[in-house]
């Protein structure tokens, strides 16, 4: 099997990481001005920024993925988002000066581009669409949280892990013969960290949903079951 891929009953795909996808258009403003930031690499659990403090830089992900969360007062940690290749973090507390809500740290080796947003000034006044598209960014991101704090009172199980599924489905996942497969792969702990659960239960729930027929498992990702996708003739 290929390194940066991986076959799902004869289907050869490259294996995604994250759950966070941007659109194509705002990674390529990023990159064309990256001589405006820095590479950073940052080792395996390392920290790029910390809940509670105020920075003005801002993060481009090139290669590897980092784990946002929330540490709530208990110490218990809430993950947000696990932000692989070309995604933005850390850029909303970069922009309006205030604490952050939430760390970053690094699940494997990571290499980014580091953003002071005091240094930007002048490429947003020459390119407003590199803001704007920002801003989008952003916005689509409260969104997204505000669904699932919603969703984080529900009492059923089945629920919270359905919404995070079908919104990976939106992002990363292909066709499939029974349905549409997710390409991204979350362990059953990621998936209790950011639905609020306990991994025992996240367990027990998947099994739930198999037995009703929602989902399935394929070469150790999961499938969501719907119509077979359309075969060309």
């Amino acid at each position: 099997m290929l390194d940066d891929g991986m076959r799902t009953s004869g289907i050869m795909t490259r294996r995604q990481l994250g759950t966070w996808r941007m659109d194509r258009q705002l990674v390529q403003r990023l990159t064309e001005h990256a001589a405006a930031g820095k590479r950073r690499r940052f080792r395996k659990n390392a920290v790029l920024y910390e809940q509670g403090e105020i920075s003005r830089r801002f993060y481009f992900v090139l290669d590897g993925l980092v784990q946002i969360s929330i540490f709530r007062d208990d110490g218990q940690e809430v993950v947000l988002e696990l932000m692989g290749p070309d995604t933005v973090c850390g850029e909303g507390a970069a922009f309006d000066g205030l604490p952050r809500f939430s760390s970053a740290v690094a699940v494997d080796d990571t290499d980014t581009i580091e953003f002071d947003v005091t240094t930007m000034t002048e490429i947003f006044r020459q390119h407003p669409e590199c803001a704007a598209s920002l801003l989008t960014v952003t916005s689509l991101k409260q969104r997204v949280l505000a669904i699932r704090l919603e969703h984080l009172t529900s009492r059923e199980p089945q629920d919270r892990i359905m919404e995070l599924l079908n919104r990976l489905k939106a992002m990363f996942a292909i066709d499939h013969p029974r349905g549409r497969l997710l390409v991204t792969h979350l362990t059953h702990e990621q998936i209790g960290a950011m639905t609020g659960i306990s991994r025992v239960t996240v367990t027990r729930a998947l099994q739930r949903l198999r037995e009703q027929g929602i989902i399935d498992t394929v070469d150790g990702h999961i499938l969501i079951r719907g119509r077979p996708a359309a075969t060309s003739r």
